[in-house]
């Protein structure tokens, strides 16, 4: 079942604003390079501390997007697409991980800053109020299940602001990581993952290398492993089942973040590809993008367009978010598949966004597995 769904929005503030659109150049609608670029001073590492934790893929041509009836309109049409070789990160970026760039860094997220309104007032439409000052706080959004079936248009039915939210207080004061090391690391804004990832010596994967690797070389398949969600009766990712977003009944083991790898990888040796948390990507999104390719022609290494386009949400700035949550059900939000994409405002972090990191492939392949294209 697909639902159409309300995209998240900067933060709770923003519900409100149903103003009608106005035109946007291209330029306007990517921003600024200042409002997405990584700061010089958090410079790679002078090594990998953790080599064995990525896996060399030889890339290859695969089909992305689906023509899929039971999909949504951002992932169609299907279109071949050819990928050079890169290295991928096995598993999402964790907590301990995000940590360990922390200190070595003593980097800020963005969830851990004072937001200034001269830059939030770019992604609203003309003439929206200003907060008072005692909204303008650091925070960010956190998902707080209601205790009752509720409206599933309306998302601030579950979605809340959270003054204090960040990585290390996933739902705000009062709670931590304890248990939760190697869960993967959330709250996490773009600019945050393209920060760790500039540290770490690699970068963001773009979206075609994000599907060709979630897709683990079964083409043309719904979901990474097959096409039954549940093949033998056995949970193949950390979703939501029950009633969304009232009753999760935990059925896979987890109701919120799992430890990273506590699912079966995929056929390429890769974990949590699908649920758990979205992922980002170093694409811009555009809602219509697939629609403006000629399908005949093989798109080699695509990187996205370059400018943001979401007619359901003109104003935001944002970069395409991939794999799904732990928060997608069959009655609401059925983003647990490969070809599934959605755009994040680059500047949002919330309960259920992470990242993995890939980097691209040079020369010696003898420290890492080669995974040869199926």
């Amino acid at each position: 079942m697909i639902i159409k769904s309300r995209v998240l929005p900067l933060g709770l503030l923003l519900l409100s604003c149903n103003q009608p659109p106005a035109q946007q150049s291209a330029a306007d609608k990517v921003g600024t390079a200042v409002c997405c670029a990584v700061p010089s001073r958090y410079a790679a590492k002078a090594a990998d501390k953790d080599p064995d934790n990525m896996i060399l893929l030889s890339g290859g041509e695969f089909m992305m997007g689906t023509d899929e009836k039971d999909a949504y309109d951002q992932e169609k049409p299907a279109h071949r697409v050819k990928v050079d070789g890169f290295w991928i990160d096995k598993t999402e970026v964790t907590n301990e991980s995000f940590k360990a760039f922390v200190d070595a860094t003593s980097y800020i997220t963005v969830a851990e800053r004072k937001p200034v309104w001269e830059d939030i007032r770019k992604q609203l439409p003309p003439g929206t109020p200003r907060p008072s000052d005692d909204l303008l706080v650091a925070g960010s959004m956190v998902f707080i299940p209601p205790d009752h079936a509720v409206n599933t248009h309306d998302i601030s039915n579950w979605w809340k602001w959270v003054a204090g939210a960040s990585w290390q207080h996933p739902e705000g004061p009062g709670s931590n990581l304890n248990g939760r090391w190697k869960h993967p690391v959330v709250q996490i804004a773009w600019e945050d993952a393209a920060a760790y990832a500039k540290w770490a010596g690699k970068r963001l994967p773009t979206e075609a290398e994000w599907e060709y690797a979630a897709r683990g070389g079964k083409p043309e398949q719904r979901y990474a492993w097959g096409n039954e969600f549940t093949p033998g009766h056995h949970y193949m990712a950390n979703t939501f089942q029950g009633h969304f977003p009232d009753k999760n009944s935990g059925e896979d083991g987890f109701k919120g973040t799992a430890p990273v790898a506590s699912f079966q990888a995929n056929g390429y040796g890769l974990y949590d590809m699908t649920g758990n948390v979205w992922e980002w990507t170093e694409d811009w999104y555009d809602a219509s993008l697939y629609k403006k390719i000629n399908t005949r022609a093989v798109l080699v290494d695509p990187h996205g367009p370059n400018a943001t386009n979401d007619p359901d949400d003109p104003y935001a700035i944002k970069r395409v978010t991939k794999g799904g949550s732990f928060l997608c059900a069959n009655d609401y939000c059925v983003n647990y598949r490969p070809s599934a994409r959605r755009g994040t405002a680059f500047d949002s972090g919330a309960s259920h966004i992470g990242f993995r990191c890939v980097k691209d492939k040079t020369g010696d392949a003898g420290k890492a597995i080669l995974v040869q294209n199926k």
